[in-house]
């Protein structure tokens, strides 16, 4: 299916739009900067893909289309302002992807003057979460930890650490703040959600309590839940995911973050670092690089009921020899299919991402 025909079909449940989008969504006004107006509006004008972002297209929806799951794939060179995708107008399940909005609105407010990096804090018991958070261990071994907010960024994107994050999470003002920031940049279809206990407890079915951040007692309690209530949570939260965001405009984010558009320019490097450092999902589209290939990323796994798995993602900036880089998401709100199927198939999206660079490139 073409690239335009394809896009039809689809509802725009992100927009508020309750009928096909091709037939009934009017122009959007000069202003509109969110990616999924834009893309709707290029719906609209009928531009036709190159040869090239054609057969982008038509591989990222093989890929999709094959995989057995609800899968969104998103692919936008950085200097482009075309995206290629599958599904990328959905809403999915980013769960720690938010991690890198938290981020975005605190370097906002560092180039801002709000925030110093090296402004002090203390972590202590009462601040601990649930999940994966290695600074769990360090409080509970010492009581406390002293740190400072560049730490506390390091710690959330590169080991993806729950109590870190919510602690920035809080510095930064909230929730509403983090959407505030989104907003302000236009990028309002990503939904940033809530904090980390919230969200997880609600998917779960529980209302979070402070003793679930020890121990086995989140589990415990999950489990105590009955079956019909847990199921219920889970649906729900995939019907209408708190922190649903399109690919699509994920990878306008990120393409924008890199050529320096959403942050200052110290900013963007160090943040742009940090993300190239993440030690979490090594083998998601970091593993399809070919030799002389880098990336920054963000890696995202939300919670699995029964054989079923919500929330695996990763999105990311890939960095040809060249210089040339493409905003990648790979966004899989449900499956049961293997982890190392998940992951062959965002190695089959890195490789359709080398194809089309090596179809563009220049002769030497």
């Amino acid at each position: 299916m073409s690239h335009a025909v394809r896009f039809i079909a689809v509802l725009f449940p992100v927009l508020g739009i309750a009928a096909l989008a091709v037939l009934v969504l009017p122009r959007m006004s000069a202003q509109a900067k969110d990616p999924v107006a834009e893309e709707a509006e290029a719906l609209i004008e009928v531009e036709l893909p190159t040869p090239e972002e054609a057969a982008l297209d038509r591989r990222l929806n093989e890929i999709g289309s094959k995989f057995a799951g609800q899968v969104g794939i998103a692919v936008r060179p950085v200097e482009s302002d075309r995206t290629m995708h599958y599904r990328g107008l959905e809403p999915f399940p980013q769960q720690s992807v938010t991690k890198t909005w938290v981020a975005l609105a605190a370097f906002r407010q560092v180039d801002e003057g709000k925030l110093a990096l090296d402004e002090p804090r203390i972590v202590r018991r009462e601040d601990l979460t649930l999940f994966h958070q290695p600074i769990r261990a360090e409080v509970l071994r010492k009581g406390s930890v002293s740190t400072d907010y560049a730490d506390l960024l390091d710690r959330a994107l590169t080991r993806s650490d729950n109590t870190a994050n919510d602690v920035i999470l809080r510095r930064v003002g909230g929730p509403d703040a983090v959407q505030g920031t989104l907003d302000k940049l236009g990028l309002g279809s990503i939904r940033f959600g809530t904090d980390e206990r919230t969200k997880q407890s609600a998917t779960a079915g529980l209302t979070w309590q402070q003793a679930y951040s020890l121990e086995r007692n989140f589990y415990d309690a999950r489990d105590a839940v009955p079956d019909e209530d847990r199921r219920a949570a889970y649906e729900g939260y995939l019907a209408d995911p708190i922190d649903g965001a399109p690919p699509v405009a994920v990878v306008a984010a990120l393409a924008r973050l890199a050529k320096g558009e959403l942050l200052s320019d110290d900013s963007t490097e160090r943040f742009l670092k940090i993300l190239s450092e993440t030690r979490s999902g090594p083998n998601r589209l970091k593993g399809g690089l070919p030799p002389g290939w880098t990336i920054a990323h963000k890696t995202g796994t939300g919670q699995a009921l029964v054989h079923e798995q919500t929330g695996y993602n990763d999105i990311g900036l890939i960095t040809a020899p060249d210089g040339r880089r493409y905003a990648v998401a790979v966004m899989i709100a449900r499956t049961e299919q293997r982890v190392p199927e998940r992951m062959a198939m965002m190695h089959e999206v890195v490789a359709a991402v080398v194809e089309y660079h090596e179809a563009t490139s220049l002769p030497d």
